[in-house]
């Protein structure tokens, strides 16, 4: 089974997320002593700091795709959500030139992208695309004696 992550946008998104918690952390402690004339309480601090979080679990969902393949298909994990998708569902893997990210092309003119395989990681990204072009040829070649036998039954 092959694997694929981001690489660099997981490593960006963990220290934005550390900045995010830190900086709303840093204005909690200090809401309290503003000469502003407003009276912040320990509970205004508190929604600070959750806020903060929140705004870091946000950036963390940027290191959450995921590509896995095997004979089988691929499974591919965005931002929000999951799907599988079986190599006889899938036209070709491709990797436009000047997009950001590769994608499985689908059958009319649809495709889903794959944040997985970004073109800022560079060598992971090509050597992520060679294996999944690999494994695509595998899972053809594997296909075509079973259509062939089928075909020879009826």
């Amino acid at each position: 089974m092959f694997q694929a992550r981001p690489r660099k946008v997981r490593v960006l998104s963990v220290i934005g997320a550390v900045i995010f918690v830190a900086v709303f952390t840093v204005v909690a402690v200090l809401l309290r002593n503003t000469p502003t004339g407003v009276y912040f309480y320990l509970s205004d601090q508190i929604a600070m700091v959750g806020i903060g979080v929140l705004i870091a679990c946000g950036a963390l969902m940027f290191g959450r795709p995921r590509v896995r393949a095997d004979l089988d298909g691929v499974e591919v994990r965005n931002m929000l959500g999951s799907r599988r998708y079986a190599w006889s569902e899938i036209e070709s893997v491709s990797f436009p030139d000047g997009s950001a990210w590769a994608r499985l092309e689908l059958p009319d003119d649809e495709y889903v992208p794959v944040l997985a395989v970004q073109a800022i990681d560079g060598e992971h990204a090509v050597a992520a695309m060679r294996e999944l072009r690999r494994l695509r040829r595998e899972a053809e070649a594997k296909a075509e004696p079973a259509a062939q036998a089928e075909s020879a039954q009826q």
